[in-house]
Parts: structure tokens; sequence; C-alpha cells
């Protein structure tokens, strides 16, 4: 009996890492739909949102998870959180379009390390062992990085830069939504952000002079599913069950992904230093969230 019980729980941790893994690499496969989008990049964001929306409302209402009701002080936060949220969706999409696309997924995942500073602010205390290290990786593969998308061309490089906003949008998303993440439901609160961002990445799209309607809908479709309701579904099942050093250890599943089809689709063929700065860069996010995880009180 106990050996069965055993079984079970190992057989259950299995299936959570590979929902975790497999949530990264649904994520990962989102740059490439973006690429292939006939509307514009940040309209392909605003797809992404709208076309996930009744998916996102209907496995919340499944899930028993309330959708209305929510107090005024928490709908302002949740607010604000979408409004970075589609800020962060429509920078990203736009570097994507413009730099390769395991620099755009390492960059746009640079949230982790700004929550890390973020930290240091807040606590009014400076960084301390694997601290160091983590900024030292951060800023040296960062370098690296854009250094060598400065050899390609100054537009890669301005990629690059809008790969690192989204990720200081998605920290403020992340920052914003963490004093209501405990009292309502991830997907009720991933239904109520896509409902708030998508006028917003619409506004974005109208401002920035990009066709809106496409004529292929198959890209979007599948950003929308694999990305919105695959990908971050999977993450809002499995996260809650892993230390943030497993995550940040399957976080680096995304840049490996996106620089292997971007090799053997869009031609991005990487060197040494491209691997080395990626390497340098992806070890910083995980000593980064490892880092969160010492820093969090224990019940």
């Amino acid at each position: 009996m106990k050996a069965a019980t055993e079984e079970t729980v190992s057989g259950r941790r299995w299936l959570l890492l590979a929902a975790l893994l497999a949530g990264n690499v649904a994520l990962a496969l989102g740059p490439w739909s973006v690429r292939l989008a006939d509307s514009g990049p940040v309209s392909a964001a605003f797809w992404r949102m709208v076309l996930a929306l009744p998916f996102l409302a209907l496995i919340a209402a499944r899930s028993g998870q309330r959708l209305g009701g929510m107090p005024r002080r928490a709908l302002g936060l949740v607010a604000l959180g979408a409004v970075a949220f589609a800020f962060d969706l429509g920078s990203w999409h736009i570097g994507i379009e413009r730099t390769r696309l395991g620099n755009a997924t390492l960059f746009g995942n640079a949230g982790s390390i700004v929550l890390l500073f973020w930290g240091f602010i807040m606590g009014r205390m400076l960084p301390r062992g694997a601290d160091w290290l983590a900024i030292a990786l951060a800023l040296g593969g960062a370098a690296i990085l854009m250094g060598r998308s400065l050899e390609i061309s100054v537009g890669t490089l301005i990629g690059d830069i809008f790969c690192l906003a989204a990720g200081l949008a998605y920290a403020v998303y992340l920052l914003t939504l963490q004093g209501v993440r405990g009292q309502f439901g991830g997907w009720s609160l991933l239904t109520w952000v896509a409902l708030i961002a998508s006028p917003v990445l619409l506004a974005m799209a109208l401002l920035l002079g990009e066709p809106v309607w496409p004529t292929d809908w198959t890209p979007l479709i599948v950003l929308s599913l694999l990305s919105q309701v695959v990908g971050q579904g999977l993450l809002v099942f499995s996260l809650r069950h892993f230390p943030p050093l497993v995550i940040g250890l399957a976080l680096l599943t995304q840049p490996a992904v996106a620089a292997i089809y971007g090799a053997a689709v869009f031609g991005e063929i990487l060197g040494i230093p491209d691997i080395v700065g990626m390497a340098m860069l992806g070890s910083a996010l995980v000593f980064a969230r490892k880092s969160q995880e010492d820093r969090t009180p224990r019940p």
C-alpha cells in the first residue's frame, strides 16, 4: 500500500513537471506566430487577448472562480496590472519583429531580475552572496547580447531594448497583482486582465497606424490558444507546486526553444558569443528567482 502511494505521488510530480515544461514550450512558440501574423505586432497582441477571453472566462466559471463582485480597490490594482501587461505584450511583440527570437524571449523574461532589484529597494538592503552573481551575470549577458545585436544592425539593438522594456512592464504587472492574487483564482485574474488589456492594446495599435484586421487568422488563433490559454493555463496549474529555482530552470526552455526554431525557420544562426551571453543571462534569471525564494519568510 505504501509503495503504491509513493508511486502515485511520484507520478503526480512528473505530471506537474511535464505541465510546467509544456507551458514554457507553448509560450516559447508564441513569437513564431507573431512573426507569421499579417496584422501589426501590437494588433497581434490585441487578438491574443480577445480570442482567448471566452475560453478564460469559461474555464474560470467551470473552476468555481468568481468573476464578479470584485472590490473597488482590488479592481483598481487589477486594472493597473492589466495596463502594464498590455504595454508588456505590445513592447515585446514589437521587439520580436526586430531582434532574434532567443534574445526576445530572454529579455522579455527579465522581470525576475527587476523584482530582485525591487526587493533590495523595498528592503533597504544591499545585495549579498548569489545576488551579486545574478547581477553580474545579468549585466554581462545583456551586454554581450546587445553588442552582438548592434553588430547586426541598429534596428536589432532597438528590438532588444523593446523586449527589455517588456520585461520591466511585466515586473510591474506581477507586483501590482501580488496583493490580489490570493483573493481571486488565477483564471479569474487572467480573464479580468484580458478584458481590460484588450482595448488598451487596440488603442495602441491604432495610434501606431498598424493594420488590425488580418487576412489570415491562423497565426493569431494559434497565438491566442497556445500562448494565452494553453501556456498560461499550464503555468497557472503548475507554478504553485514548485519553488522559484525549479521555475527559473524551466523558464530557460523558452529561449532554448525560440533559438532553435529561430535558426531552423528564420535563419538566425547563433555564434559562440551569443550562446555564452544567453547562458549568462539565463543563469541570472535562475539565481534571481532563487534569491526571491530565500527572502520569502517561511510560514
